[in-house]
């Protein structure tokens, strides 16, 4: 029998939604703190521009990636997950990042079947080429598409910068084991 594929973002949903904010807090000289962070664009709220903090995310985003600690309950809930389910992780980093991501991943004992570094929030078309059952996300309109136009259970792991109201097939949860449940609840294996 042929095993469900999950797929799962990896930066603020696989490692934990602060992993950045102690870097930008050093470069920008700002005390702010995740529940500060109420949108997905950065710049605003550390008062640079858009090319700024892009030009900045380039320059250190390797450096970060490498020490980003995993969230909470990740690798419990993930490992259970190895002999249950395909593993597909799905992920906005650039593919010359592939190296450096598939090491942390070894590093830490994340189980996977597969990588994709697409280099765009866009997954909706990775999603539907490897026929996913269900995806895990932390951006709140990358979720409501995915949820939308895939028809598939999207977990929303809840943060500040991803609030407002959700598709029905998008369920909101606060961590990994609140996550494990609704796969269960969702999905029959």
């Amino acid at each position: 029998m042929k095993r469900q594929r999950l797929g799962i973002d990896i930066d603020g949903t696989v490692t934990c939604p602060s992993t950045f904010i102690p870097y930008l807090n050093e470069a920008f000289g700002k005390p702010l703190t995740l529940g500060d962070i109420t949108q997905y664009n950065l710049a605003p709220l550390y008062g640079v521009t858009e090319e700024e903090m892009d030009r900045w995310l380039e320059e250190n985003e390797a450096a970060i990636y490498e020490r980003a600690p995993l969230a909470r309950y990740a690798l419990e809930v993930i490992d259970s997950w190895k002999d249950k389910y395909e593993l597909f992780y799905i992920s906005a980093r650039g593919r010359h990042l592939y190296e450096l991501t598939e090491r942390w991943f070894q590093r830490h004992g994340v189980h996977y079947h597969h990588i994709e570094l697409i280099g765009s929030h866009d997954k909706i078309a990775a999603i539907r080429r490897y026929r996913l059952a269900a995806f895990f996300e932390d951006k709140y309109d990358n979720a409501c598409a995915i949820g939308e136009q895939c028809d598939i259970p999207v977990i929303l792991f809840d943060t500040p910068y991803n609030q407002g109201s959700l598709p029905e097939n998008v369920i909101r949860v606060k961590n990994w084991l609140e996550a494990k449940r609704e796969v269960e609840r969702r999905l029959q294996p």
